[in-house]
């Protein structure tokens, strides 16, 4: 079965959003009516067009409308909300899978779409109350975290830190209900970070959505600016890696199983990197193998990540004129757009022997099909993000400590630069980042290819 599609909606003629929405904000900022604040009875007939909107919606995948239209009335009066986080922890009286430890189990718990909205809904109707102290009945810490960590059905309270450690990264264009937009600050966690379940889009624009949020003073539903009021461009949408695709329950989850075959839709950056085995990097192998990437395998392509996969989609990024993050051997949605519907331009031959290209498209070397200029040495090689994230211990992480240091950029390390990741290492490589004039998400203080290959250079 497909996933619901989402009937849109214009807004009503009678609602000038524009000026609505500056209202709204006015009187966030504690203006009164009078002076231009937004009145309840139009913010409610606003909530009620908007809630109308996402009950069809959703209704097609089996979840009924949502009933707090009051809530979202009230809720649409303060678009920027604190939202201040707890850390993760056990569920209120159970404990964790494992002695101390928040990761994901090795098999999630499955979800259907539908489930996670009407868990969702189940806090918005009962008008739970915000609180980075107090647990629900349902064992849930009542922040915004603990709220998709219950409508997620996650065996313990995560927080804003560790929340992406349950999903894959997708493209907004992906967005379905049940998934997640979430923005965390790494410098200052209380400062701005925040999380909301991904309801539907509003309207054909796709400029707005219906969030369900877990914030000050309850939890609620709402139309919602993408990705939200403040810090937008930080949200990063997420699927979790237990929702079931299909509502029979013949799905896969996000990330592990297939989605159809070639027929089907990016199955997220879970399925691809170090350690990946499953038959999506099979199916990616072939795809490169017709686009002229046949000289970067030995053997295969198979279902095993390999370095075979990295350098030919490399190529593949390259030959569009990719460069930088958008090149660097991973396989986004964009790629597999490209590569799915036969779009952009095929990998160019290998540089013949003796030629004077000197490199060939995968920035390494050449392959069977003829060499080209010595690669740099393996040590300096990004190895994959997955060796970057808290709790990773390797020698990476030292490597990479090690040439901050190099590089005059150790001023936050108390004791030196060691083989476990670290808060210092992130702020480390962030500052390094920031001197390359990067910002936004490209200095989040994780380490990607084009990090990696400055601070060697």
């Amino acid at each position: 079965m497909t996933v619901p599609v989402f009937e849109e909606y214009e807004p009503a003629l009678d609602c000038p959003c524009a000026g609505c929405a500056e209202r709204r904000r006015d009187l966030a900022k504690g203006l009164p009516v009078r002076s231009g604040g937004h009145p309840a009875a139009h913010g409610a007939r606003r909530a009620l067009v908007l809630m109308t909107a996402a009950g069809v919606a959703l209704g097609a995948a089996g979840v009924e409308p949502a009933r707090a239209v009051g809530t979202a009335a009230q809720a649409a009066f303060d678009p920027e909300p604190e939202t201040p986080q707890g850390g993760s922890g056990p569920l209120h009286g159970r404990p964790l899978p494992g002695p101390g430890s928040s990761r994901p189990p090795v098999e999630p718990r499955t979800s259907t779409r539908a489930e996670i909205i009407n868990r969702a809904k189940l806090w918005v109707a009962a008008k739970v109350p915000y609180s980075m102290e107090k647990y629900w009945s349902d064992g849930y810490r009542q922040d915004c975290s603990g709220y998709v960590s219950m409508a997620w059905n996650l065996t313990g309270n995560e927080w804003t830190g560790s929340l992406a450690e349950f999903g894959v990264r997708i493209e907004r264009e992906e967005l379905q209900p049940g998934d997640m937009l979430l923005f965390h600050n790494p410098a200052d966690p209380n400062k701005g970070s925040h999380v909301t379940l991904f309801g539907g889009w509003t309207d054909y624009t796709h400029t707005h959505y219906m969030a369900y949020e877990q914030t000050k003073p309850n939890a609620r539903l709402r139309s919602t600016p993408t990705a939200y009021w403040s810090n937008s461009g930080r949200y990063i949408p997420y699927r979790y890696k237990g929702v079931i695709e299909s509502p029979d329950g013949k799905g896969h989850a996000a990330g592990t199983g297939t989605t159809g075959g070639a027929s089907g839709g990016y199955p997220g950056t879970g399925a691809f990197g170090p350690r990946a085995n499953n038959e999506h990097v099979t199916q990616l192998g072939r795809m490169l193998v017709k686009r002229g990437g046949k000289r970067f395998y030995g053997q295969g392509p198979g279902p095993q990540w390999g370095e075979a996969d990295r350098r030919a989609t490399q190529a593949f990024q390259l030959a569009q004129g990719w460069r930088g993050a958008e090149a660097d051997g991973l396989p986004g949605a964009g790629t597999w757009r490209y590569l799915l519907k036969g779009l952009g331009k095929n990998i160019p031959p290998a540089p013949a022997k003796g030629g004077t290209s000197g490199q060939s498209p995968a920035g390494g070397g050449g392959g069977p099909a003829g060499p080209a200029r010595p690669t740099a040495p393996h040590a300096t090689a990004f190895p994959g993000s997955a060796y970057f994230r808290p709790g990773a211990t390797n020698p990476y992480v030292l490597r990479l400590g090690k040439q901050l240091v190099k590089r005059g950029f150790g001023r936050h390390y108390t004791t030196g630069p060691g083989a476990r990741w670290t808060e210092a290492d992130r702020r480390n490589v962030e500052a390094f980042q920031r001197a390359q004039g990067w910002r936004g998400a490209e200095a989040d203080g994780y380490p990607g290819p084009a990090t990696w290959r400055r601070l060697f250079a």
